[in-house]
């Protein structure tokens, strides 16, 4: 079957739990169309690069797929009905990166080059073991 890389945007309005379970539904339907569904993303609520129906961010979650065209052209059409959904992109790959995206790898550096300047390097004296006692 094809590989696909599918990123769902979608209103600032609803809440990640939301976001979560259109996802799930997403899953469910290509499982129920003979799909498998190998990582999801949530990368969280991202500024738009340009307004979007009068709205400056949005949420954003990328799904790896691996289903028929079938199940994508399925999804694709119940991902237009559904009024939560800003926009979606489906991209046809060779094959599917099971690291993870430039995004949430940036998000990680940056969130471990602030706890450097914060002084927690990851080093808790509370749970320090191994010295006298």
């Amino acid at each position: 079957m094809p590989y696909y890389e599918h990123v769902v945007i979608t209103r600032p309005e609803i809440s990640p739990q939301q976001v979560d379970a259109l996802v799930e539904d997403i899953t469910k339907t290509i499982k129920d169309l003979g799909g498998h569904v190998g990582r999801t993303e949530y990368w969280g609520l991202r500024n738009l690069t340009y307004r979007i129906r009068k709205n400056r961010k949005a949420h954003y979650s990328l799904l790896n797929l691996d289903c028929p065209a079938a199940a994508v052209h399925e999804l694709e059409r119940r991902l237009k009905i559904n009024e939560d959904v800003m926009r979606f992109k489906t991209i046809r790959v060779e094959q599917l990166d099971e690291e993870p995206s430039p995004i949430l790898a940036r998000r990680d550096r940056e969130e471990r080059r602030r706890a450097r300047r914060e002084g927690r390097d990851g080093e808790d004296l509370g749970d320090f073991e191994g010295g006298e006692e």
